[in-house]
Order: C-alpha cells, then structure tokens, then sequence
C-alpha cells in the first residue's frame, strides 16, 4: 500500500509512515474517532501542546531559544501557536459581539460616544490585525535593549509570537468567566491584563537574556517607555488611516459635552 501523504511505499503492518512520519489512516471519519483524535493530540500528558503551554511558564527560554536555535519538534511551532490563539481571539470577539455588547461601554472609557462606537467596530471587526501588529511595537525596543543573545530582529518578532499567542490562550478561559459573571468589569479586567502582559514579556526578556537586576530593572523600565510611546504612535497612525479612508471624519473626534 501507499502513503497518502508522501505516496512512497509502506508494509501493511506500518501504523506511521517511515518517510514522512504520517500516522496511517485505515478507517472512515466518525464522531468516535474524531474525538479520540481531538483528546488524543490536543490532551495527551505527552503532547507538544501541552508541554508547550506548561514549559513557557516555567523556563520559556528553552522553548523559544531552542526553537530558533534548531529545536522544532519538541515544542509546538510559533505559527501553530498563534493560529490557536487567534481561533480563540476571534471566538471571544464573536461571543462579546453576540451577547456582551451593551454591557461593555467604550464610551465610558474614551467620554466620546460616536468615536468610541465606531473605534471599537473597528477593534473588533480587525482583532486578528491588530494583534499581529503587538509583534513589532514589542520587538522593536526588546531588539535595542534586550538582545545580550544576539537575536536578529526577525527572531525577536518570533518571541513576541511565542509570548502574546500564550497569554492569548492561557488567559482565555479567564476571559470567558469575566463576561459571563462581571460583563460590566470587562475593561477594568482587560486595563489589568496589560500590566500581565507586560510582566510576563519582560520575565521572557530576562530568562533569554539573563542581565543583573539593576540592568533589567534599568531595562524594564525604558522598555515599558518605547512600548507606550510606539504603541501610541501605532494608534495614531491608525486614525490617521481611518480617517482618510473614511471611516471616521472629523466630528468624530470632537470631546462631547459631560
């Protein structure tokens, strides 16, 4: 018989195929067996899903430093990584695009109806983009301040992959428990989550790197500036964008009356 995916030539007896490592599949599709392969390949103690969230917890710098040293099998690839984090991004979008809009007020937090209506369509509508765009404004400060390894810029985008498609997935379930019992605290929780983020990249930061406290403190903090300041210009340069495409005018940024 043949491989399915390689076509090269297999023993009957073969469960996986010794050229390209693909597990050999005999029987049709069924409920049964698409749930034992869900349980099996996303579940499994042993897994690479698993020990991926597990390992960039506790010493993320063997899962991204291997994996740009050469290590890929270990631990699952950054690309599958935030595929899953996107997937669960956008689920938690529709869930609060269906069921949670009216509990959560932009306009509480920006006092600018109109605008905040419109900014946060947009957020919602572009989640996916404007998640990958956290990549840069986070690499470009961690490659001029934190690079004792010597990672070229391009590695350090995959760091932030590594890092923000974890918080992504691992705070989740989190997520999901704030809308449903405290939709109202939506924002308060998501301003919170930022300082997570920040903390948790900066400890990623560290472990690579390994600099003496006052270096990483002294560190941490002109980090934290370029961060702000980058991702304001981000946001600026977004409007400016919006606004020449049409989507805002110039009304929409005038402060309304209290």
């Amino acid at each position: 018989m043949e491989c399915k995916n390689c076509e090269n030539s297999l023993r009957t007896d073969y469960s996986y195929c010794p050229d390209c490592g693909a597990k050999v599949i005999r029987n049709r599709i069924t409920v049964k067996n698409l749930w034992y392969d869900v349980i099996e390949r996303y579940f499994n103690l042993d897994n690479t899903f698993l020990r991926t969230i597990w390992h960039l917890f506790t010493k993320p710098e063997v899962v991204i430093g291997g994996y740009i040293n050469g290590i890929r099998k270990k631990y699952l690839n950054p690309i599958s990584y935030l595929g899953i984090a996107l997937t669960l991004s956008g689920l938690m979008v529709f869930v609060i695009q269906k069921f949670y809009t009216n509990a959560i007020q932009f306009e509480d937090e920006i006092n600018n109806a109109p605008f905040a209506k419109k900014w946060g369509e947009f957020a919602f509508d572009f989640n996916a983009f404007m998640f990958l765009l956290y990549f840069p404004v986070l690499a470009i400060p961690a490659y001029l301040l934190f690079n004792k390894v010597k990672y070229n810029f391009p590695e350090y985008i995959l760091v932030f992959v590594y890092t923000m498609s974890h918080f992504s997935i691992v705070t989740f379930t989190i997520s999901m428990a704030v809308l449903t019992i405290a939709a109202d605290s939506y924002m308060l929780y998501s301003q919170l989550s930022l300082l997570v983020v920040l903390a948790y990249n900066l400890f990623v930061l560290q472990r690579l790197n390994k600099f003496s406290i006052g270096a990483f403190l002294t560190r941490s903090f002109t980090f934290s500036l370029m961060v702000a300041v980058l991702f304001f210009v981000l946001i600026l340069g977004l409007m400016i964008v919006l606004l020449l495409i049409g989507v805002f005018d110039l009304q929409d940024f005038v402060p309304q009356p209290a």
